[in-house]
């Protein structure tokens, strides 16, 4: 049977490597190990028999927003409810940290949307763009679907008005 649970610090070297392969594809940004361990608070993990099989994030952005992140479960588990027990472990927390919107970037939309996310507009996003995508090899060719469940915040992202992220597909 799957369960989850909150991750600690002697996780992070199989939070790692279930994200490995991922990471390797671009399917998941790269994360170093001390970057696990730094943000290992945010990690939820799904275990079988005492193994484990699976990993995700969530990252605070405020009441406004937070982010599932680093969804990865080990080719074996697939199948066997990890993914959505994790996701639903990590909506838990975002509620309990009274979050009135979480987004998500993904390339299986159809996963997501059983589990009461929408697709929304990158340009809706700025906080994930402004912490992460700016960072992304990808960023003027992005083929995920930003998603969200919830409201979408008002006021997001920079407090300069000024500050402006241009989001051009370069060649098109």
């Amino acid at each position: 049977m799957v369960r989850t649970r909150n991750a600690i610090l002697p996780d992070v070297d199989a939070i790692h490597a279930i994200m490995q392969p991922y990471m390797e594809k671009g399917t998941l940004l790269r994360r170093t190990l001390p970057e696990l361990a730094e943000n290992v608070r945010d990690f939820v993990i799904a275990e079988e028999g005492g193994k484990v099989i699976g990993c995700g994030a969530l990252h605070l952005y405020g009441l406004h927003l937070a982010e599932i992140r680093s969804i990865a479960v080990t080719p074996g588990a697939k199948g066997k409810g990890a993914g959505r027990k994790l996701v639903e472990a990590l909506m838990k927390e975002a509620e309990r940290q009274k979050v009135s919107c979480v987004c998500l970037f993904t390339r299986i939309p159809e996963f997501f949307s059983h589990m009461g996310f929408n697709v929304a507009r990158r340009e809706d996003l700025p906080d994930k763009i402004y912490k992460d995508c700016v960072h992304c090899p990808f960023l003027f060719a992005c083929d995920e679907v930003a998603m969200v469940r919830g409201q979408l915040p008002q006021q997001i992202g920079p407090r300069d008005p000024q500050v402006q992220i241009p989001l051009v597909r370069l060649g098109a």
